[in-house]
């Protein structure tokens, strides 16, 4: 299992801790942000593909910004299955 930080820009979280083994998403750790929703958002990623995830979440915005937490999830799982 590897082991992902990513600094997200735009929002309110400031680390993306990810644990991903063979394109799975086995764990997502959010620091800061809004921690009910990102709670939620981590459980249900959990055991689905970085892909999957990826392209499910990708363009979701938060009101008025460009991008969202789960935006930022995205491009992280973007890096990540670029390096694999």
């Amino acid at each position: 299992m590897a082991r992902y930080q990513f600094t997200p820009k735009g929002v309110c979280s400031r680390q993306m801790i990810i644990d991903v083994e063979d394109g799975i998403i086995r764990n997502l750790e959010v620091i800061g942000g809004c921690s009910g929703n990102l709670s939620g958002i981590s459980r249900l990623v959990k055991g689905r593909s970085c892909k999957e995830v990826a392209e499910t979440l990708r363009g979701t915005r938060c009101g008025m910004k460009p991008t969202s937490c789960p935006d930022q999830l995205a491009i992280a799982l973007e890096a990540i299955l670029e390096q694999q």
